[in-house]
């Protein structure tokens, strides 16, 4: 029988608590700054069932992003959907989107941008994901488009758009002013010729 927590719910399998802690670690403290012993205390595993799981921390680091990667295109999706459903249709739901992103009180910016800055080519299997999941979000993106031989090449302007106010909303006190450039920046690509 599993653990019990506090409300009365199994505890986690040990895989998903160590891959819990290290998300909460590694997004809010960053990756070189997040010991392994830090996730193995938070996790509330031994040392033996970490390295069970995850043979080293480059692959947690690799399973980190994955898992945020399928989070974060969820929650993007869902997100969009429900600002497209309150009257903004297609790509105007983007900014109010990720506008609702950038004033959670967690947020620390794209994981994936900031592991390649933190990385680099150390880990080229976690730039390979972040490259992964930008040509997803940019996908997504196009899919709020409409039709046109341009389509992609507007979805992947706006996605080097969403990418800089990530990081400007990250940098400032407070997320206004890239959510008002970004604003600009789409209707700037989809006014048209």
């Amino acid at each position: 029988m599993a653990p019990k927590t506090p409300h009365d719910r199994p505890l986690p399998a040990a895989r998903e608590r160590i891959l819990l802690a290290a998300h909460d670690l590694f997004y809010r403290d960053g990756i070189r700054a997040t010991g392994i012993d830090r996730v193995i205390a938070d996790a509330g595993v031994t040392k033996v069932t970490f390295y069970r799981h995850f043979p080293s921390k480059n692959d947690l680091v690799e399973a980190f992003l994955e898992y945020r990667h399928g989070l974060w295109m969820a929650w993007f999706a869902a997100a969009l959907e429900r600002q497209g459903a309150v009257g903004r249709p297609g790509v105007a739901a983007l900014v109010p989107a990720l506008g609702a992103w950038f004033r959670n009180g967690g947020y620390r910016g794209c994981a994936f941008l900031n592991t390649v800055v933190e990385l680099g080519d150390v880990l080229p299997g976690a730039g390979e994901i972040a490259r992964r999941h930008k040509k997803q979000m940019t996908a997504l993106i196009a899919s709020l488009l409409p039709p046109s031989a341009h389509r992609l090449g507007d979805a992947q302007a706006i996605a080097l758009a969403v990418d800089g106010a990530i990081l400007r909303a990250q940098m400032d006190a407070s997320p206004t002013l890239a959510l008002k450039g970004l604003k600009r920046v789409v209707q700037a690509i989809t006014a048209g010729p």
